[in-house]
């Protein structure tokens, strides 16, 4: 169809081409992006799932549709899919000994998609992590809820006192029992008795 084109024109006509297919892989991806943004809420509100678990869901599939997007990118700009593939196993070579290496944390972000999947506790409910039967533990209204730790507020008896907060690793509660109490009302017994 160019042959009629002096050469000249045939080299800017595939680099505009090569600009039309980046431009339009872009627009693309923008518009999946949205569509997987309303299906992650429609699912969030049709299923009653806790809304924490809203932007997580958002990051990660934007993240997976940006990836995937910049490969396609790549490789409309000539970029081989061998250079591509050697340079992910590199990354993974390098990731698996960081995720060794920071297992912990790992451990703590896993804990909390449980927390919000499972629907262990939420904000405003009152928990006890207890040691074990004989020993008090933490107690306190959950505050907040990140992907490292969850935030206590600690009742105390005397209403002069200000209020002390604790942040209690998210995999602590998949390692002991814990109590919850609904709603914002802490109940009777736990104004009168606070650990220290």
């Amino acid at each position: 169809m160019r042959g009629w084109l002096p050469v000249a024109v045939q080299s800017w006509v595939a680099e505009m081409m090569v600009i039309g297919q980046v431009l339009l892989i872009i627009f693309v991806a923008w518009l999946l992006r949205r569509a997987v943004q309303r299906l992650i809420r429609r699912v969030i509100e049709t299923y009653n799932l806790p809304p924490h678990s809203l932007p997580g869901a958002r990051r990660v599939s934007g993240i997976l549709i940006n990836a995937a997007a910049l490969l396609l990118i790549l490789e409309r700009l000539g970029v081989s899919g061998t250079v591509l593939w050697t340079a992910f196993s590199g990354f993974a070579a390098v990731g698996a000994v960081a995720f060794f290496a920071a297992w912990s944390v790992l451990s703590n972000i896993f804990c909390t998609m449980l927390i919000f999947s499972t629907n262990q506790f939420r904000i405003n409910d009152h928990i006890e992590v207890l040691e074990n039967g004989e020993k008090p533990g933490f107690k306190g209204r959950v505050i907040d809820i990140n992907l490292i730790y969850t935030t206590l507020e600690e009742a105390t008896a005397d209403a002069s006192v200000a209020a002390t907060v604790l942040q209690v690793p998210n995999n602590m509660f998949f390692q002991r029992a814990v109590r919850r109490w609904r709603g914002t009302e802490p109940p009777p017994l736990w104004r009168m008795v606070t650990p220290r």
